[in-house]
């Protein structure tokens, strides 16, 4: 049976998490509060802004201490640090990659980068993320492991990786996928562009697949204004990564020899500035959104219909995107909320369209992505930046 909200009872409660003082609340702001000032201006007083200074080594240094990873490498952005998670892993023209049909954009377009081809699969309710069990069936049914690799036995390509994507933050079941990878000799690929600061077992997000892409765009938890990263557990991937991102030139005082086709992909000195100072307060940023999920979940606790998204029950999520998922009697309901909390000065969305929906990969195979359709009419994001946590609650 189809039901309505009551919208005025919905905006109140929104509200009464929020400050008094602001007449629109933003999604996902940025928080600067450290010393983002004083490094930034050293790299304007000093000339070192461009692709060479100290802070490019400094940040990547401090991601890999906090991720727990052997290796980080600091690129331009999440899309290109996926690109080269993809080519580090073998992905060539006319493989098939499988990943979530319920991600952002970036996730197939890497893929499309190297030539290869999206392969849909489904995620599930508890994570958002791909659903391990139910890959693992259909990976039965057409999967064939033989020297060649895992060849799908309907298109006749191999099918090179899996894109296990943490989806508003939240860690996926790595431990399973890792598992599934292994058994088809498929590598898995992290994409943990909205993880920073999760953990999976008591471990970082990143640390389980052969490499992982994070980003430091505006809207994420830390932000270098645009970035990612790399992140791998082996010595010499990283040092591949290192090099073909920085156009895979050789060391030399003044000649530029390059020994394979490399990508201008590294961070700006300035870029990594602004986010060692971001890494630096990490730890307060995700108590400060610990605490905004606590009050939401409060403040919603009798509201009909509606639930808060919790994590995971086997991680410790970072809270990226908070988010709301109606139960499926108020399904149609869905875009009216939007359009009336943005209305209202409480911006909202929905998630992202499925990939399989959109123009140019229509044509992609996908398995049966019930769970995934049926999340995207009952998910909305709600306003998440840290500063929000620290406000004093009105509920």
């Amino acid at each position: 049976m189809k039901r309505s909200f009551d919208v005025d009872s919905i905006l109140k409660t929104l509200r009464s998490v929020f400050p008094t003082d602001k007449d629109f609340i933003s999604l996902h702001e940025p928080q600067f509060s450290g010393n983002e000032w004083n490094y930034v201006k050293e790299c304007l007083d000093t000339g070192w802004v461009s692709s060479v200074g100290k802070y490019v080594d400094k940040f990547e240094q401090q991601l890999a201490q906090y991720t727990g990873v052997k290796r980080a490498v600091a690129v331009v952005n999440g899309t290109s640090a996926l690109h080269i998670c993809l080519r580090l892993a073998g992905v060539s023209y006319d493989d098939e990659v499988l990943m979530p049909a319920m991600t952002f954009v970036a996730t197939a377009n890497a893929v499309k980068y190297c030539g290869a081809i999206p392969h849909f699969v489904d995620s599930e309710e508890k994570t958002l993320g791909v659903d391990p069990r139910k890959l693992s069936t259909y990976l039965a049914e057409i999967a064939d492991v033989s020297s060649k690799g895992c060849i799908n036995q309907l298109t006749g390509r191999r099918l090179k990786a899996l894109i296990a994507v943490h989806t508003f933050g939240h860690p996926v079941d790595l431990s399973s996928l890792s598992e599934l990878c292994n058994n088809y000799n498929i590598a898995l690929i992290e994409d943990a562009a909205e993880s920073v600061g999760s953990f999976y077992k008591e471990k970082h997000t990143g640390n389980w697949g052969l490499v992982s892409a994070i980003s430091f765009n505006g809207n994420k938890i830390i932000t270098t204004g645009g970035g990612g990263a790399i992140l791998t557990n082996s010595e010499e991937i990283g040092a591949l990564a290192k090099h073909i991102t920085t156009t895979a030139k050789l060391p030399h005082k003044w000649a530029f020899n390059h020994d394979m086709v490399g990508y201008n992909y590294r961070m700006p000195n300035i870029n990594a500035a602004l986010g060692c100072a971001q890494i630096e307060q990490l730890p307060v940023f995700l108590k400060e959104k610990r605490k905004l999920a606590e009050r939401y979940q409060f403040a919603f606790r009798r509201m009909e219909g509606i639930s808060l998204f919790k994590e995971p029950v086997f991680s410790k999520s970072n809270y990226w995107l908070n988010t709301i998922l109606l139960d499926k009697d108020y399904a149609d309901g869905r875009d009216m909320l939007v359009e009336v909390t943005n209305n209202n000065g409480i911006m909202t969305r929905p998630p992202w369209t499925l990939m399989h929906k959109l123009p140019m990969f229509k044509k992609c195979l996908h398995m049966d992505l019930t769970v995934s359709e049926d999340l995207e009419k009952r998910l909305i994001s709600i306003p998440s930046s840290a500063s929000l946590g620290v406000m004093d609650a009105n509920v």
